[in-house]
């Protein structure tokens, strides 16, 4: 076992860069990648950093030149020969070479492309600019690279000793969630907790830590790399990017009231079983289910990420008895600010309604708090989105209004064309 307090100490050890290897990241971004690659690999896309917790002034807290020097050693990165055997070779979600030779060939010779930094008000405005396949790779280092640094910042005055007692109760914390977890019947639960981690080793603790605390009731990890070293099942279907992005290419109304629909229709030819999970709220998920193809009826099921996961599940649930298929044969993931009472009461409300399982992202492998004065460790809201393709700028209304994001004028039209009304603010904490 890692000593993690040690590590922390001796911060300055090369051997712990931020993100060690390009699949220190989710498994939805790699399958999404294959599917830009194959569908859109000449689409221009703009990447941008937005923190949602404007009273976290990063640009105060993390060192500039420390920033930099993380995001240029992930430009020197590429898949090793192990990695690269991992991808080709391995069976996920029942399917042998999930990835192709084509991709594998590109991905294989691939080494991230250049970032522009500088400082304003407080904030970083850190951006990523080019062809959409090799941008789109960025999103999860950057945000790994950000919460990081933010922690190392809040830890550098920390004696040994005191770190040891740190992560000590850090770990009890969580052995204390894994353990009300236990008592949960019929489980299924993973880690989505890469993006706003406290650290590679803090999330590589907590995903051996909720394997031997759940057995099987634990699924698997979101993160590749963890996922590779400990052999467990990398799990991760598809996420907001894509249907931002082919809404903003979108030429017309028409087209981009088609736009979430094609994307699922491209995925559809590429993905069956497990894999076959809707995203539904980019655009409000009342209006998406309304005018949904039949086909899309058939898939395994829904991901709920904004709003009220109780409200979400329920509309899911109609739609499917309104287009006569059974509920409980159909899958929820809820996904969106999870921590164990919330696991609770949805586990309680949905299990036998429908097949219920549960991604657990920051409150898994970044919850510090009250273990430091302030809010020093206290997780907060940081993105990194696709803010334009082929220069027309990205949107993304969401279930809550406060997760909304994109020109004003392009929140109202879109709005108009999807029939999205009044909303209910939930306040965004992770």
């Amino acid at each position: 076992m890692v000593d993690i307090a040690t590590r922390v100490h001796n911060r300055k050890w090369k051997i712990d860069p931020i993100v060690r290897s390009l699949i220190d990241t989710d498994f939805y971004k790699l399958l999404m990648c294959q599917s830009v690659f194959r569908n859109r690999h000449d689409t221009q896309v703009t990447f941008s950093l937005i923190n949602r917790t404007h009273r976290i002034r990063l640009a105060d807290l993390v060192d500039e030149g420390e920033l930099r020097e993380q995001l240029d050693h992930i430009r020197t990165l590429s898949l090793s020969r192990g990695e690269s055997t991992w991808m080709r070779g391995n069976t996920f979600y029942g399917k042998r070479q999930m990835f192709t030779p084509e991709f594998m060939d590109w991905f294989e010779a691939l080494r991230l492309p250049p970032y522009h930094l500088e400082k304003r008000d407080g904030q970083y405005e850190l951006t990523f600019e080019g062809a959409w396949p090799e941008v789109m790779l960025w999103e999860i280092p950057a945000l790994a690279v950000l919460m990081e640094l933010r922690s190392r910042a809040t830890l550098a005055d920390m004696g040994k000793f005191e770190l040891q007692v740190l992560y000590a109760r850090a770990m009890t914390k969580l052995w204390q969630k894994i353990e009300r977890l236990r008592h949960i019947p019929d489980l299924r639960i993973a880690d989505f907790g890469t993006r706003r981690r406290h650290s590679f080793l803090w999330q590589d603790w907590c995903v051996q830590a909720m394997r031997e605390g759940l057995g099987t009731a634990f699924s698997g990890t979101s993160n590749c790399l963890i996922a590779k070293n400990r052999d467990l099942e990398a799990i991760g279907t598809n996420a907001h990017e894509l249907p931002m992005v082919y809404a903003a290419l979108a030429e017309d109304d028409t087209a981009l009231a088609r736009a979430p629909y094609d994307v699922l229709a491209d995925w559809h030819e590429e993905h069956d079983g497990n894999l076959r999970i809707i995203l539904p709220d980019t655009y409000g998920t009342r209006g998406f289910l309304t005018h949904a193809p039949d086909w899309l009826t058939q898939w395994t099921g829904i991901r709920i990420d904004s709003g009220d996961p109780a409200a979400g599940a329920e509309l899911a649930i109609n739609w499917w008895k309104s287009r006569g298929e059974d509920p409980r044969e159909k899958l929820v993931i809820f996904s969106d600010g999870l921590d164990v009472e919330k696991i609770e009461e949805l586990h309680s409300q949905f299990a036998g309604r429908v097949r219920v399982s549960f991604g657990w992202g920051t409150l898994l492998t970044n919850d510090f708090r009250g273990l430091v004065p302030g809010e020093g460790l206290a997780p907060f809201s940081l993105v990194c989105k696709a803010v334009a393709a082929n220069g027309k700028a990205t949107v993304k209304l969401s279930d809550n209004p406060e997760k909304a994001m994109g020109p004003e004028a392009e929140i109202n039209r879109y709005k108009r064309v999807f029939g999205v009304g009044q909303q209910e603010r939930v306040e965004v904490v992770v």
